[in-house]
């Protein structure tokens, strides 16, 4: 009873004492914020940068690769503080927003990656088909390759999605209350590390477990016309 008791007790202190709780579900709202909006900005600049990676053109595809070599080359949280600190140091925007254009940015370099082996995947004849009905290049890329290699690449863009989600963590670094950093603060105000430390594992857990179901069902509507 007095192990128990001592969990009741640190539990109390940690959540519901001065409704501490409630920083924790702030901070739920600006992780699901940044990390949708980083998801958004991603997957536009990932489309972008995938075609500029898949183009003729030597400029396009110069491009393409110097954004991928260096945003794949150097740490998600030096990027953040870059853009925070620095880009965007004189402008007046919400903290949440420029944390999410980070994140996008940083995202949109794997997306690329994943979109391009997507549309690799697919077999050169539906583009030769495509251009013999009279479409053209780009008809042919947005309306027969892109809709077959969403198959392909939707579960790589889950898992990017996921991580996402995790990675951040790390916007505390700029003063955002997300989870973790609502985790810190519990801790430090109540010289416990466990407890808000389990807690905020669990509520990351449950986050990631649901958006896994939700993506799980979407991807089996997608194949739902495949035959096996």
């Amino acid at each position: 009873m007095g192990f128990w008791a001592d969990v009741s007790d640190t539990f109390y202190r940690c959540f519901l004492n001065e409704d501490r709780y409630k920083l924790l579900l702030s901070g739920i709202g600006v992780t699901i914020k940044v990390s949708l909006l980083a998801v958004f900005l991603g997957m536009i600049i990932g489309f972008l940068i995938a075609l500029c990676n898949l183009s003729k053109k030597r400029s396009l595809n110069t491009i393409g690769k110097v954004y991928t070599d260096v945003i794949r080359g150097t740490p998600s949280v030096t990027q953040l503080m870059i853009i925070y600190f620095v880009v965007f140091a004189t402008i007046n925007w919400s903290k949440w927003i420029i944390a999410a254009i980070a994140f996008g940015i940083n995202s949109g370099a794997y997306v690329s990656e994943i979109i391009r082996a997507g549309i690799l995947s697919i077999d050169r004849g539906q583009t030769e088909a495509g251009r013999s009905l009279g479409l053209t290049a780009k008809q042919t890329m947005l309306y027969i390759i892109v809709p077959q290699a969403v198959k392909n690449i939707f579960p790589a863009m889950g898992n990017e999605f996921i991580t996402l989600i995790k990675e951040t963590a790390i916007v505390g670094y700029v003063g955002l209350m997300d989870i973790q950093k609502a985790g810190d603060f519990i801790k430090s105000a109540t010289y416990e590390a466990f407890m808000p430390l389990v807690g905020t594992a669990v509520i990351y857990f449950l986050l990631i477990k649901l958006l896994t179901i939700l993506l799980g069902r979407y991807e089996k509507h997608l194949r739902r016309s495949e035959v096996r």
